[in-house]
């Protein structure tokens, strides 16, 4: 049992899968018996005795505000991640038709992107746990994200990126002192060559899911929503669906939040938004399936979405399921056009994952499957300034970026 300093409420891990339990006081990966996601879980009634939610507005603006549902009982590897702004979108909602649309900026993050949240709270707890070297496969920004924490926790990082991550997100894996591997293909190829070095050196493996704690820091987005949204959470939550992390974290959240008793029975319809050049989990989706195939010579503009078989696709799928939500697929062009709507609309310059999101609403628009009257949050993932290669187009559809 961790009843120790810094008031972390972490009481254990049990499979999502099989349903076993283990001890979250050692370095572990999977679930032993099923190799599937593990969840840490937590002493919630010694939560409500510490912690109200009046208490925080007065707690420090980073998401380790909410650390008594967070793993880590010592000191925290933070560069002052979370509580990201929400705004109201009201330019772009006017012209959607949506009276109450609302803006998660994630790119205002240490790293430029959400990942800073999963990577300060799973870099923390490895520490903890007396890890040494770190080592993940990353289609780009959670590599930058493990490569900076790593720093500042003073411990090693290796990450397996593919040849075709963006020029940025290498550049700043060798600026904060990685060791970055290019392997030839997708990010399940950088995957498999980084669980086979692995596994020879020893390393501990931070990949996706396949840790139980960046999960733990994603999930803050949804404590943020709620606080941010007073309590009342959105009817919709719009998110850009690659891993998965962070639909599986909010719903993680909004989970133990309503048994705090800090929210009602009433939950967000969850949206996963993939590319069409990679859509496996809206194809499950569509065909009522409990998993998702690999997806075929995936291929999109977006790296975050180019993830041909989500290890957590039951639990993504889950999530869709137990909401009410759905998935949906938008093409690179719908992408490209909705980087220049947030850019001239409301001033945020995108990133091609969070674009998608915009491109996803209209779809579900037009198809009357939300409504405008509707509350309406889309995740912006990161900045758009990581990835000057794939923007430098978008400017020029009618007219020039550059103009006054």
């Amino acid at each position: 049992m961790m009843h120790r300093h810094l008031n972390s409420a972490l009481v254990g891990l049990k499979c999502t899968a099989c349903g076993a339990h283990f001890s979250s006081d050692e370095l572990i990966n999977v679930c032993l018996n099923c190799g599937k996601v593990l969840f840490a879980t937590y002493d919630l009634e010694r939560v409500t005795s510490t912690l109200r939610k009046e208490d925080l507005p007065l707690r420090e603006r980073t998401l380790w505000r909410y650390r008594e549902l967070l793993p880590v009982a010592t000191k925290e590897v933070s560069l002052g991640e979370g509580m990201t702004p929400t705004f109201r979108a009201e330019r772009l909602g006017t012209k959607l038709g949506c009276s109450h649309l609302f803006i998660k900026e994630e790119g205002l993050n240490p790293t430029g992107t959400f990942k800073s949240r999963g990577l300060s709270v799973a870099v923390s707890r490895a520490k903890e746990l007396g890890a040494q070297i770190l080592a993940m496969p990353s289609a780009g920004n959670a590599g930058v994200a493990l490569a900076a924490y790593g720093a500042k926790a003073g411990l090693e990082t290796w990450v397996f990126m593919p040849n075709s991550a963006p020029e940025m997100n290498k550049l700043q894996c060798q600026a904060h002192g990685a060791h970055l591997v290019l392997v030839e293909g997708l990010i399940d190829a950088a995957g498999r060559e980084a669980q086979k070095e692995g596994q020879k050196r020893g390393w501990f493996d931070v990949s996706t899911l396949k840790e139980p704690y960046r999960v733990e820091g994603k999930k803050t987005m949804g404590f943020e929503i709620a606080e941010q949204f007073s309590w009342r959470l959105p009817d919709v939550i719009i998110y850009p669906t690659g891993g998965g992390t962070g639909l599986i974290g909010m719903w993680k959240a909004f989970d133990e939040l309503g048994r705090l008793g800090w929210i009602g029975n009433g939950r967000p319809r969850m949206v996963a938004v993939q590319s069409t050049g990679c859509a496996p989990i809206v194809k499950a989706f569509e065909e009522g399936a409990s998993h998702a195939e690999p997806w075929p010579d995936a291929d999109t503009i977006a790296p975050g979405l180019n993830v041909p078989a989500p290890f957590a696709d039951y639990l993504i799928l889950g999530v869709i399921s137990d909401s009410g939500g759905m998935a949906v697929a938008v093409t690179d062009e719908e992408i490209l056009s909705s980087i220049r709507d947030l850019a001239r609309d409301e001033g945020i310059f995108a990133c091609p994952e969070g674009a998608a999101t915009v491109a996803g609403l209209r779809r579900l628009l037009a198809a009357g499957i939300i409504s405008g009257s509707e509350s309406i949050l889309l995740l912006n993932t990161g900045s758009g300034f990581i990835y000057p290669g794939i923007l430098k187009g978008i400017g020029t559809a009618g007219d020039s970026m550059t103009e006054e």
